[in-house]
């Protein structure tokens, strides 16, 4: 399995043992160590890569430790601190961290309970942790964006220099990334006021800030659609884009795009011709209009209603070899080599049969 086949592996492990996890222990082993092997790439087993229960005298607190040490060429590079599975990460609860920081040569701190994981340096000021994280990994809640962050940190590309200085970056890009996430769900009245001051030129009374505030929501979210609705017509020739639902997960997309930064994702030519073929072949099943995608980095997927809880298929055209995979009702897929678009219509039968698991 490559990478990110890897890290989705553990985040479906993560739904399946999460009812069993009632210790910190339980959640070390089930979720931790398995990071630490499958997505990381360390042998959990030699004490030269993985320190468990690392000691370190620090000051006048002897004997504590911390969870995990992982090592590289015989140096420390990443320390480990681990709480149960559910239990909400706060920096307070790592002391042992933020002392250990100064003491070691470790330059990056993980914050883990088994589901979620803050990775922390030194960017506010030398040889001392961060009191926020400068990117967070939520196997519970995949988020793409911060896959190619996360092999970064693999033993076979770690690189403390390099992630050091991508961090600072990182972390006020993911802050920034968050209050507008905030401020497109629920714009504050600051936020309002900016606006409003570029189109309105009367006194913002009360009443004025209150219209506004309404407006400016709207006006939020009619661009985000605007903004996908736009890519999407680019992408399949300014045919019309109501036959592919716009997803949720692309409105982050369309700000990006709007702001100049380079899309991660990339629809090509090929798969929205593959997407075309098979709603020609499901729309004998149900109205063409219920047929949506979604693309991903690792895969082009087909659902149906968009809900991600009825996936159809999914092309992997990001390969050499291209591959069509089908899902059954447990969510398991086979892939199907193909050798050219057409082949698809040799799988219409299975491709048809999706549709039953859900209707």
């Amino acid at each position: 399995m490559d990478f990110i086949e890897r890290l989705q592996g553990l985040s479906k492990k993560v739904a399946q043992v999460s009812g069993s996890l009632s210790t910190e222990e339980a959640t070390k082993n089930a979720l931790v160590m398995p990071f630490l092997h499958s997505v990381l790439g360390y042998d959990i087993f030699d004490p030269s890569e993985v320190i468990p229960e690392f000691t370190a005298d620090v000051g006048t607190k002897k004997g504590e430790k911390v969870d995990y040490a992982l090592m590289k060429d015989g140096v420390i590079q990443i320390l480990i601190e681990c709480k149960k599975y559910g239990e909400p990460l706060s920096t307070k609860h790592a002391n042992q961290l933020f002392r250990y920081f100064s003491v070691t040569n470790a330059r990056i701190a993980i914050l883990t309970n088994g589901a979620q994981y803050q990775f922390y340096t030194d960017i506010d000021a030398p040889n001392k942790m961060d009191s926020k994280p400068f990117l967070t990994l939520d196997l519970e809640d995949l988020d793409e964006h911060v896959f190619p962050e996360i092999k970064k940190l693999t033993k076979s590309s770690f690189d403390v220099d390099s992630v050091v200085d991508a961090a600072g970056e990182l972390k006020y890009l993911n802050q920034i990334k968050a209050v507008l996430y905030e401020q497109f769900q629920n714009p504050d009245e600051d936020f309002v006021r900016f606006f409003t001051s570029k189109v309105y030129d009367g006194v913002q009374t009360a009443k004025v800030k209150s219209q506004f505030m309404e407006i400016t929501s709207k006006a939020l979210k009619q661009y985000l659609n605007d903004s996908v609705n736009a890519r999407l017509k680019s992408a399949m020739g300014n045919n019309d884009v109501k036959s592919m639902p716009v997803p949720a997960s692309v409105t982050v997309e369309a700000v990006e795009e709007a702001s100049g930064e380079t899309p991660k994702v990339v629809t090509t030519e090929e798969e929205i011709e593959g997407f075309n073929i098979i709603k020609a072949i499901l729309r004998q099943k149900v109205d063409a209009q219920r047929i949506a995608a979604r693309d991903t980095q690792s895969y082009f997927g087909v659902l149906l209603d968009d809900n991600n809880r009825k996936p159809l298929c999914r092309l992997h055209f990001n390969t050499k070899k291209k591959y069509l995979g089908i899902l059954d009702a447990d969510k398991k897929e086979t892939r199907h080599p193909i050798e050219t678009l057409d082949d698809i219509f040799n799988f219409s039968e299975e491709l048809k049969n999706t549709i039953s698991l859900y209707e």
